[in-house]
C-alpha cells in the first residue's frame, strides 16, 4: 500500500511550489517508507509515498506513460488482486507492459478503456490519473471504501490526499471544523457519515465513486452499490458458492513479493482465511504460515464473560495454530503502553477514533511488521452475514437509531448546555439515521421483518464497515503495513448482499450460513464457536489511567475540550465508578474507560491540530 496526494489548480503556475507538494507528500511517510516521488506540471501536482510490494525494482510512482501525443499520470495506493488477468486482456490489445507491478495495468487500462476501467477491477484502491491532452484529473476509490481517498475543492483548487493531513499541510488550508463537524465527533464518531470529511471544506470520496476535474469544473459519479434482486440458489449451492468465492478471494490476496501473515484470534473469520491461506502456502511451497495474535497483560486474570465478549481467544488460538501447523506469535501489551497510544492513534487518524481499540491495534501492527510487510484480516464478515449481537435482538432490530449507538441519549446528555442548543446532536444523529434508510435497495415482495433485515444490513455495511475499515488502514499504514481484507471482495459481497436472513442465520446461529461453508475447513469446535469481538483489556489499571487523564484535563483551564462538554458531570463520572456506563456507548467495546480515552483523544485532537471553530 501507499499515500498519495495531490494539487490541481487553474489559478497558480504549480511549478512555483514544489515545496508545498513535497511537504504534503512527506506527511503521508508512514505509508510508504520505502520511496517518495513527485511529479508536476503547471496546474497539476502529484505526490506518492510507497510500500513495495510487488516488483519493488521498477514500481516507482508517480508512473508516466505516453499513448500518442497523449501523456497519462498514474498515482495509486492499493492492490489489484486481478491484474494478471487484465495484463493478458491488455497484451491482447496490443499494449506492452515494461514491469510486473499492478500499477502499470491499473493505468493501462485506463488508457484502454477510460472511466469504464472500473467496472473491470477486483481490488482495493485509491487512485487519480491526470490526462494531459484534456487536462483533467481522475480520481476513483474502491467499492466497499477500504483504501481512504479525501479531497478538498474551492473556487477551482482540488487537494486531495489518502489522509486528511496531507490536505492539511497545505498552507491555504485551516484545519477548521463547522457545528456539523463537531455533530459528528461528539454524537456519531467515531463512526463518520459517508463522504463526510470532518474538517470544513473537506470531503471523502464516498466507496464505488469516481470524481473527474478539468477546467469546466467537478463532477462526482457512482458506479457501484448494493442492487437488490431475488435470490434463487438453494441453501447448500449457497454455502457451495460462498465457499468458492472466499477461497478464491484469499488465493487472490496471497499474492505478493514480500512476506505475508495473517491476523489470527481463533474466531470464525481470522480462523477461515488462516486455514485457507495455509492451503495455499502447502499447494505452492511456500512455507510455514505465520499467524499473530493480540492480547493485554493480566487480561486472563481480569476478563469477565458478557454478552458481548462471552469468551476469551487464547484457548482458541491454541486450538487453530495446532490445527494449522503455523509459527504463531503472541503479542502481550500492558496498560502505559496502551495509554501512550491514544495519542498516537489520533495522528494517524487526524481524528479522535475507537480509544485504545485503536491504539492497541497500532501497537499490534507496529509488532507484527516486524516480520511481515503484508497481512490479511478478518474485518466484515459481520457487517456482512450479520454476526454482530444487535441482528438479533428484538429491542435493537426495534430501536429507531444506529444499533451500535443505542445510548447516544446518555452520551450527549455529558456536553455543555450552550454545546447541545447549537448542534442539536441528538436531532442530527436521527437526520443521519433517516437518510441511511432513504438509501436502502428495497425489493418488492419482502414483508416487514424481511425488510428491516435489508435495513440493517445496509447500515452495518454502508456505516459501521467504514469505521473499522479506517481504524484498520490508519492504523496499519502507521507503521508501514499492508493489511488485505478478504470478505471485503465486491462479488462475495454482492452475492451474500441477497441471500435471505433466514438462510444467512441457517440453524439459527449468527453468521450461520458462514459456518455451512466452511465445513471441512475448520475443525467443528471451532466452526460453531460463538463470536467474540476483538479483544480489548479489561485490566483496571486501563480505566484508573483514562480516568486521571481527564480529570486532568477537566482541571486544566486552557483544555480546548472543556467549551464542549459538561464540566460538573464528567468530573462526577470520573470521580465515581464508571458504572454509568457499563454498557456500550457505541459498538461492542467502548463503555466507561473508552468514553473517557475518547474525551481525551479529542482534546489531544483538539490541541495538537490547532483547530479553530467555524
Amino acid at each position: 500500500m501507499c499515500g498519495i496526494t495531490g494539487w490541481i489548480d487553474w489559478q497558480k503556475d504549480l511549478t512555483q511550489y514544489p515545496s508545498v507538494l513535497e511537504q504534503m507528500t512527506y506527511t503521508l511517510l508512514n505509508r510508504g517508507p520505502d520511496a517518495s516521488g513527485t511529479w508536476i506540471t503547471p496546474h497539476c501536482a502529484l505526490g506518492h509515498r510507497r510500500l513495495s510490494v510487488m516488483d519493488p525494482a521498477n514500481g516507482a510512482q508517480p508512473m508516466v506513460r505516453h499513448y500518442g501525443e497523449n501523456v497519462f499520470t498514474i498515482v495509486y495506493n492499493g492492490e489489484l488482486y486481478n491484474a494478471p488477468e487484465l495484463k493478458k486482456e491488455l497484451e491482447l490489445r496490443g499494449h506492452v507492459f515494461h514491469t510486473t507491478c499492478d500499477t502499470e495495468v491499473l493505468l493501462v487500462s485506463y488508457i484502454e478503456w477510460g472511466r469504464s476501467c472500473v467496472d473491470r477491477l477486483n481490488g482495493i484502491y485509491a487512485f487519480g490519473v491526470w490526462n494531459s491532452q484534456d487536462q483533467s484529473l481522475f480520481l476513483v476509490r474502491d467499492r466497499l471504501g477500504v483504501k481512504p481517498l479525501f479531497y478538498s475543492y474551492t473556487d477551482g483548487r482540488l487537494l486531495f490526499g489518502s489522509e486528511p493531513k496531507s490536505i492539511l499541510a497545505h498552507p491555504d488550508f485551516p484545519a477548521q471544523i463547522s457545528g456539523e463537524g463537531l455533530a459528528e465527533i461528539f454524537a456519531v464518531g467515531p463512526a463518520r457519515t459517508p463522504g463526510h470529511g470532518i474538517y470544513s471544506n473537506m470531503s471523502e470520496l464516498k466507496p464505488g465513486h469516481w470524481l473527474n476535474m478539468d477546467r469546466n469544473g467537478l463532477s462526482i459519479r457512482p458506479y457501484w452499490k448494493l442492487e437488490s434482486k431475488p435470490h434463487e440458489d438453494d441453501i447448500d449451492t449457497t454455502a457451495q458458492r460462498i465457499h468458492e468465492l472466499l477461497q478464491d478471494t484469499v488465493q487472490r490476496q496471497m499474492a505478493s513479493d514480500v512476506p505475508i501473515c495473517t491476523l489470527l484470534s481463533g474466531g470464525l473469520d481470522s480462523s477461515a482465511l488462516s486455514a485457507f491461506a495455509a492451503n495455499y502456502n502447502k499447494e505452492n511451497d511456500l512455507g510455514q504460515l505465520h499467524t499473530f495474535s493480540i492480547d493485554y497483560v493480566d487480561n486472563a486474570k481480569y476478563f469477565k464473560s458478557n454478552a458481548f465478549q462471552p469468551n476469551s481467544d487464547a484457548p482458541w488460538i491454541k486450538r487453530m495454530t495446532e490445527f494449522l501447523g503455523s509459527e504463531h506469535h503472541y503479542l502481550e501489551f500492558d496498560t502505559p503502553e496502551l495509554v501512550e497510544s491514544l495519542k498516537t492513534a489520533v495522528f494517524a487518524r487526524d481524528l479522535p477514533g475507537m480509544a485504545d481499540v485503536d491504539g492497541s491495534l497500532y501497537l499490534f501492527c507496529r509488532e507484527i511488521k516486524k516480520a511481515a510487510t503484508v497481512a490479511i484480516s478478518g474485518e466484515a464478515a459481520d457487517e456482512i452475514f450479520g454476526g454482530y449481537p444487535w441482528f438479533h435482538k428484538e429491542e435493537t432490530l426495534k430501536a429507531n437509531t444506529f444499533p451500535w449507538s443505542l445510548a447516544t441519549k446518555d452520551r450527549v446528555n455529558l456536553l455543555s448546555p450552550d454545546f447541545l442548543d447549537w448542534v442539536k446532536p441528538e436531532q442530527y444523529v436521527q437526520e443521519r439515521y433517516r437518510q441511511a434508510l432513504s438509501e436502502v435497495p428495497r425489493l418488492s415482495g419482502e414483508n416487514h421483518d424481511q425488510n428491516r433485515m435489508r435495513e440493517m444490513s445496509y447500515l452495518n455495511i454502508t456505516r459501521f464497515m467504514p469505521t473499522l475499515l479506517d481504524r484498520k488502514d490508519r492504523m496499519s499504514m502507521a507503521v508501514g503495513l499492508e493489511v488485505r481484507v478478504p470478505f471485503c471482495d465486491h462479488r462475495l459481497v454482492e452475492y451474500v448482499w441477497n441471500i435471505p436472513w433466514e438462510m444467512k442465520s441457517a440453524g439459527d446461529r449468527e453468521k450461520g450460513i458462514l459456518r455451512r461453508a466452511l465445513r471441512g475447513v475448520l475443525p467443528e469446535d471451532v466452526l460453531t464457536r460463538k463470536k467474540s469481538p476483538y479483544p480489548k483489556t479489561h485490566n483496571p489499571s486501563y480505566l484508573e489511567a483514562v480516568r486521571t487523564w481527564v480529570l486532568d484535563i477537566l482541571n486544566d483551564p486552557n483544555s480546548p475540550l472543556l467549551t464542549f462538554i459538561d464540566v460538573d458531570k464528567i468530573r462526577a463520572l470520573a470521580e465515581g465508578d464508571a458504572d454509568q456506563f457499563n454498557l456500550p456507548w457505541f459498538g461492542q467495546l467502548m463503555t466507561g474507560p473508552q468514553l473517557f480515552a475518547y474525551l481525551a483523544q479529542a482534546d489531544t485532537w483538539l490541541r495538537h491540530y490547532k483547530v479553530s471553530i467555524r
